[in-house]
């Protein structure tokens, strides 16, 4: 009778334990977000219920009535792009891990019984992982930080998203605009084309001149066969994204690409926004922490790694006989493993984890400076298209046209400038998409993506 109560006793403490870490009420997503609306201003969404789903569906509706900007193009994609809903999923799988890592283990009952000639040999063993239960604050502080690092993992996924959808957003906004500009090329050099047809035809023009004309033609067509298929490409990128399909996916793009501003914004402090903010470096460090503790839990069990022990009762001879009650423990001996390789393999382990963050810390500053300097280069080229070619090519334009009304040009040297005029503003449009693209990016390396990468914690 004092065994089983005993045993009742312990496996009732083992039920009230193994109950204290329970899942929470958001799986943790409610950081995600919040970090996601600092770093973005936008708000994402785990749809697990029809409830939610509804109320992101509504905020796409009223997002596709009007002609999308990029940040409305952006909200679209967090709010409903696939692959972003499953990466949250994510959290779940590991919060599962989390709260499993602070389960005690389970119990073990054996039950041993022989009989012969009327004489019995009964032995029931309840015992339990003493060397698990030692060490579980070390095993569910590393599912703290595996959570933890999920979670950094899935606002880089949020941050990831957000950028590709930007860049594919100012790159079909760029592909339709230079196909609109390249159209009206292509019509004016059509028109210089039959024009040439006809003057031969009526022996006005040699073939050689006509040819030339033509050549132009074909090229400028072929110039627009190209602009309407990357036009058609870069929106179905730009769908693909943002995840939406159906009468959603005949959405309407802004008028036309941002303006360009007067003047970069400087970058200050490169130091301190590449170590501290980006969050591959975040992850890095986390994973230096968990393998440090790592370490340490494996200088400190380097001679066991078995040890089960629980109460026990035993009866030997006929059925009348009492139980013998104590306890059983099960020892590794460590005759022939000490835990030295372990050891050894732990402390390389994390070494190799400083020394790839060191490097990483270096790469990060690298990214950022090169990063600023594409930025930087493309305003330049930007503004000086808008402030410099592109006027010269319209006043170009202008005296062509008044040289035409004095008699002093040909239709042929107007519809030139004409072409030539529509190419500089499409060159223009695609300077202008480098820059925000680069822009894009610059926030990209600022932030940093994780790596791919095992974490044994």
């Amino acid at each position: 009778m004092v065994m089983n109560n005993a045993i009742g006793a312990a496996a009732a403490a083992l039920l009230i334990l193994s109950g204290c870490t329970p899942f929470a009420a958001d799986g943790g997503f409610g950081s995600v977000a919040q970090a996601a609306h600092q770093r973005l201003d936008k708000e994402v969404r785990w749809v697990r219920t029809p409830g939610e789903k509804a109320k992101s569906d509504a905020q796409i509706a009223q997002l596709l009535r009007q002609p999308l900007t990029v940040d409305d193009a952006v909200q679209i994609a967090l709010l409903s792009n696939g692959a972003l809903q499953a990466s949250f999923e994510e959290l779940g799988i590991s919060e599962a891990d989390l709260v499993q890592s602070g389960r005690l283990p389970n119990p073990r009952f054996t039950l041993r019984r022989t009989s012969a000639a009327g004489l019995y040999d009964i032995e029931e063993t309840l015992s339990v992982n003493v060397l698990s239960l030692l060490t579980l604050p070390y095993v569910h502080a590393a599912g703290k930080r595996r959570f933890a690092a999920t979670q950094t993992a899935v606002a880089a996924d949020i941050s990831e998203l957000a950028a590709r959808t930007r860049e594919a957003y100012f790159t079909a906004l760029a592909a339709r605009e230079s196909a609109q500009y390249l159209g009206k090329a292509k019509d004016a050099a059509e028109t210089a084309a039959e024009l040439a047809g006809r003057m031969r035809a009526a022996g006005n023009w040699s073939r050689i001149d006509e040819s030339h004309e033509r050549a132009f033609y074909l090229d400028a067509a072929s110039a627009f066969a190209r602009a309407q298929a990357a036009q058609s490409i870069s929106r179905e990128s730009l769908t693909q994204l943002m995840g939406v399909a159906g009468d959603a996916a005949a959405f309407q793009l802004a008028e036309k690409l941002p303006e360009l501003p007067q003047q970069v914004a400087p970058l200050i402090d490169v130091e301190r926004a590449a170590i501290d903010d980006r969050l591959d470096l975040q992850m890095m460090r986390a994973r230096i922490d968990a393998l440090a503790q790592n370490l340490h839990l494996a200088k400190a069990t380097r001679f066991v790694n078995v040890l089960d022990a629980g109460p026990a009762r035993v009866r030997q001879g006929p059925d009348s006989e009492p139980y013998e009650t104590g306890f059983e423990v099960t020892l590794a001996v460590p005759v022939f493993d000490g835990g030295a390789p372990r050891v050894r393999k732990a402390e390389a382990i994390y070494a190799q984890a400083v020394d790839r963050f060191g490097q990483a810390a270096i790469d990060a500053r690298a990214d950022v400076r090169k990063a600023y300097a594409r930025y930087r280069s493309a305003h330049e080229i930007a503004a000086r298209e808008r402030d410099e070619v592109l006027p010269l090519r319209k006043r170009i334009a202008q005296e062509d046209l008044r040289r035409y009304g004095a008699a002093q040009i040909g239709v042929f040297d107007l519809l030139a400038g004409a072409r030539a005029e529509m190419t500089g503003v499409s060159d223009y449009i695609q300077s202008v998409r480098d820059f925000w693209i680069a822009k894009s990016q610059l926030d990209s390396a600022l932030l940093g993506h994780p790596m791919q990468q095992e974490t044994p914690w």
